[in-house]
Protein backbone atom coordinates (compact mmCIF):
# COMPACT_ATOMS: atom_id res chain seq x y z
CA UNK A 1 0.00 0.00 0.00
CA UNK A 2 1.34 3.69 -0.83
CA UNK A 3 2.76 5.65 2.14
CA UNK A 4 1.49 9.46 2.53
CA UNK A 5 3.57 12.00 4.71
CA UNK A 6 0.97 14.26 6.07
CA UNK A 7 2.86 17.91 6.55
CA UNK A 8 0.19 19.63 9.06
CA UNK A 9 0.50 21.50 12.00
CA UNK A 10 -3.18 21.79 13.24
CA UNK A 11 -3.94 18.50 15.71
CA UNK A 12 -7.41 18.27 14.46
CA UNK A 13 -6.72 18.15 11.07
CA UNK A 14 -3.29 15.90 11.12
CA UNK A 15 -5.77 13.30 12.87
CA UNK A 16 -8.89 13.32 10.67
CA UNK A 17 -6.17 12.91 7.76
CA UNK A 18 -4.49 10.53 8.99
CA UNK A 19 -7.80 8.64 10.49
CA UNK A 20 -9.58 8.59 7.04
CA UNK A 21 -5.91 7.71 5.24
CA UNK A 22 -5.09 4.96 7.44
CA UNK A 23 -9.09 3.86 7.17
CA UNK A 24 -8.32 3.34 3.38
CA UNK A 25 -5.57 0.88 3.95
CA UNK A 26 -2.60 3.97 3.46
CA UNK A 27 0.65 3.84 5.65
CA UNK A 28 1.16 7.20 6.95
CA UNK A 29 3.67 9.82 8.16
CA UNK A 30 3.67 12.64 9.76
CA UNK A 31 5.02 16.10 10.43
CA UNK A 32 4.16 19.42 11.91
CA UNK A 33 6.49 21.76 10.24
CA UNK A 34 7.73 22.28 6.93
CA UNK A 35 11.93 21.50 8.46
CA UNK A 36 10.38 18.22 9.54
CA UNK A 37 8.34 17.67 6.61
CA UNK A 38 11.15 18.36 4.31
CA UNK A 39 13.83 15.98 6.18
CA UNK A 40 11.26 12.93 6.34
CA UNK A 41 10.31 13.09 2.45
CA UNK A 42 14.04 12.65 2.08
CA UNK A 43 14.97 10.07 4.48
CA UNK A 44 11.66 7.72 3.61
CA UNK A 45 10.88 9.00 0.00
CA UNK A 46 6.60 8.66 0.45
CA UNK A 47 4.63 7.63 -2.40
CA UNK A 48 3.01 11.14 -1.97
CA UNK A 49 3.12 14.59 0.35
CA UNK A 50 0.12 16.54 1.43
CA UNK A 51 1.48 20.09 2.03
CA UNK A 52 -0.08 22.52 4.44
CA UNK A 53 1.49 25.74 3.11
CA UNK A 54 0.89 27.56 6.49
CA UNK A 55 3.54 26.05 8.63
CA UNK A 56 5.56 27.10 11.29
CA UNK A 57 9.05 27.46 10.22
CA UNK A 58 9.44 27.24 6.50
CA UNK A 59 6.08 27.31 5.15
CA UNK A 60 4.46 24.81 2.72
CA UNK A 61 5.95 27.06 -0.68
CA UNK A 62 9.46 26.40 0.65
CA UNK A 63 9.26 22.94 2.05
CA UNK A 64 8.15 21.80 -1.65
CA UNK A 65 11.17 23.64 -3.42
CA UNK A 66 13.29 21.79 -0.89
CA UNK A 67 11.85 18.33 -1.40
CA UNK A 68 12.12 19.01 -5.45
CA UNK A 69 15.93 20.22 -5.23
CA UNK A 70 16.78 16.17 -4.12
CA UNK A 71 17.40 14.71 -7.22
CA UNK A 72 15.61 11.17 -5.39
CA UNK A 73 12.70 13.56 -4.01
CA UNK A 74 12.00 15.38 -7.09
CA UNK A 75 9.45 13.08 -8.72
CA UNK A 76 7.27 12.40 -5.48
CA UNK A 77 3.83 14.05 -5.93
CA UNK A 78 3.28 16.93 -3.83
CA UNK A 79 -0.39 18.08 -2.89
CA UNK A 80 -0.98 21.48 -1.32
CA UNK A 81 -3.18 20.66 1.71
CA UNK A 82 -4.85 23.95 2.66
CA UNK A 83 -7.28 26.37 4.21
CA UNK A 84 -5.86 29.02 2.12
CA UNK A 85 -8.43 29.11 -0.59
CA UNK A 86 -8.75 33.04 -1.82
CA UNK A 87 -7.71 33.73 -5.09
CA UNK A 88 -4.27 34.84 -4.87
CA UNK A 89 -3.22 31.99 -2.17
CA UNK A 90 -4.19 29.80 -4.92
CA UNK A 91 -2.43 31.28 -8.04
CA UNK A 92 0.95 30.89 -5.33
CA UNK A 93 0.39 27.19 -4.73
CA UNK A 94 -0.23 27.31 -8.67
CA UNK A 95 3.15 28.79 -9.51
CA UNK A 96 4.92 26.82 -7.17
CA UNK A 97 3.46 23.65 -9.40
CA UNK A 98 1.89 21.94 -6.55
CA UNK A 99 0.85 18.88 -8.10
CA UNK A 100 -2.82 18.99 -7.02
CA UNK A 101 -4.37 21.10 -4.41
CA UNK A 102 -7.01 19.84 -1.80
CA UNK A 103 -8.96 22.46 0.91
CA UNK A 104 -9.63 22.53 4.47
CA UNK A 105 -11.93 21.44 5.65
CA UNK A 106 -11.79 17.85 3.98
CA UNK A 107 -14.32 17.05 1.64
CA UNK A 108 -13.93 13.27 2.37
CA UNK A 109 -14.89 12.30 -1.12
CA UNK A 110 -13.16 15.22 -3.08
CA UNK A 111 -10.24 14.14 -0.84
CA UNK A 112 -10.46 10.72 -1.35
CA UNK A 113 -10.72 10.92 -5.10
CA UNK A 114 -7.71 13.43 -5.30
CA UNK A 115 -5.50 10.99 -3.11
CA UNK A 116 -6.22 7.87 -5.54
CA UNK A 117 -5.79 10.38 -8.56
CA UNK A 118 -2.48 11.52 -7.57
CA UNK A 119 -1.14 8.21 -6.71
CA UNK A 120 -2.04 6.74 -10.08
CA UNK A 121 -0.93 9.64 -12.51
CA UNK A 122 1.54 11.69 -10.49
CA UNK A 123 -1.14 14.48 -10.55
CA UNK A 124 -4.42 15.93 -10.16
CA UNK A 125 -7.02 17.58 -12.73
Amino acid sequence: MSTILIVEDNEKNMKLARDVLQSRGYVTLEAVTGEDGVRIAIEKKPDLVLMDIQLPGINGIEALRQVRADPDCARIPIVAFTASVMSADRSQITVAEFDGFLGKPINLKEFLETIKEVLETGRSR
